[in-house]
């Protein structure tokens, strides 16, 4: 498997009255980290588009067991846990101070052809050669 690290510190922006992150940012964190993540194998955005595939986003679930809070550090680690059918990253966002874990997610991509704008139910050799599986 393969991981990346962020570490982000809770913008004033993103709280609300009571200086709690507004839910919907943990989207943005969970997307820092993805992008990361995907430029350890090399597959990032530009190169994406360069293979001809999209990867939208299908499925995201967010499990908030504790809140995030103004100006508080955290870490968010990405994981790749399938990418034959499919990619999906497992995350936890921690406390980067005590290491407690705070909030837990994971999405699901599925590549779509940019030229035809069908997805493919089987991840493209393009993939599998950038994790270095490709015979």
């Amino acid at each position: 498997m393969i991981d990346a690290e962020v570490s982000i510190e809770i913008p004033f922006h993103d709280v609300d009255v009571m200086r709690v992150a507004w839910h919907g940012h943990y989207a943005k964190y969970l997307e820092i980290a993805r992008c990361e993540l995907f430029e350890k194998f090399d597959y990032n955005v530009p190169q994406m588009e360069a293979s001809g595939y999209a990867w939208p986003v299908i499925d995201m679930r967010i499990r908030y067991a504790q809140p995030l809070r103004f100006k508080q550090k955290v870490r968010v680690k990405a994981t790749l846990v399938e990418w034959e059918h499919r990619l999906k990253v497992n995350y936890q966002i921690s406390d980067a101070e005590t290491g407690k874990r705070l909030t837990k997610a994971y999405t699901v991509q599925v590549a779509v052809d940019m030229s035809s704008g069908e997805m493919l139910y089987v991840s493209p050799d393009v993939v599998l050669q950038k994790l270095g599986l490709a015979l």
